[in-house]
């Protein structure tokens, strides 16, 4: 057990190094991810003039949450590792007595820490230009929100992650990712809450695992009435679908690749 937490810290120690010398990209990161906050404008202004099930502040609400969940679990393994395949650097890794993958999460975990500074400025300057919106979760919002995130952040991961096993067959798996990112970005409740969807749609999309990346754990975070068992039951379905594919995938990938000469 010593050594398995000597080689987290190793990694994390490392990966963090790395991340802190892009501070400046780090910044642009945070700033590209602020489509919520664009969509918050809009919806706020909507709201005023319009009838929704939700009024002006807690549209602000959820889609300041929207954002915070959105730094802490974007994904981009599939782009590193298609490289890492195409341009054969995954070779020297497979020597490793560890699993590829751990690079990737420690590199995920890492960055996520280096970002947290920048992403807490900005909330603070939200607050500050938007003060009608301050709020203070209790302790329980607080924890189920953070364990929905931590779960939507590995099933998004995992999600990825499988995609990016298509690498040993292809050249473009990013490009599967891409037409996923599509549906991401119309069913996660990252464009509006599951609110304003109509009632057949919201329970066929309840049961996909788009919503459970953004708008559960925001709409915890926000003080939605989300159903937290069947978000955490959904997460865990689709969790032990994407493992099992991915390990399938990857068992028949690394066969590929070494006959590709690897």
């Amino acid at each position: 057990m010593a050594l398995i937490w000597r080689q987290i810290r190793v990694f994390l120690s490392v990966y963090y190094a790395y991340m802190v010398e892009y501070r400046a990209e780090l910044v642009l990161w945070v700033l590209a991810n602020s489509l919520p906050l664009i969509m918050m404008g809009i919806w706020v202004e909507a709201s005023q003039g319009g009838q929704f099930d939700l009024d002006p502040i807690q549209f602000a609400r959820y889609f300041i949450s929207v954002f915070f969940v959105r730094q802490l679990t974007i994904v981009w393994v599939v782009w590193e590792f298609e490289k890492e395949v195409v341009e054969g650097k995954l070779s020297p890794r497979l020597l490793q007595p560890i699993d590829p993958v751990w690079h990737h999460v420690a590199g995920h975990i890492s960055e996520r820490l280096a970002r947290l500074p920048f992403t807490v400025v900005l909330l603070v300057l939200f607050f500050v230009l938007y003060p009608q919106a301050v709020w203070v979760p209790s302790l329980g919002q607080v924890g189920l929100a953070a364990i929905a995130i931590l779960a939507a952040f590995i099933l998004r991961f995992l999600i990825q992650y499988t995609f990016s096993m298509f690498a040993f067959w292809t050249e473009r798996a990013t490009a599967i990712e891409q037409v996923w990112f599509l549906f991401y970005l119309f069913l996660s409740g990252m464009i509006a809450p599951l609110e304003l969807f109509p009632d057949a749609v919201r329970t066929v999309i309840l049961w996909t695992p788009f919503p459970y990346l953004v708008y559960f754990p925001a709409g915890l975070l926000s003080g939605l009435n989300v159903n937290l068992y069947q978000g955490l039951g959904v997460i865990l379905f689709w969790c032990l679908l994407s493992f099992g594919v991915n390990r399938w995938l990857w068992r028949r990938g690394l066969k590929h690749y070494s006959g590709m000469g690897a």
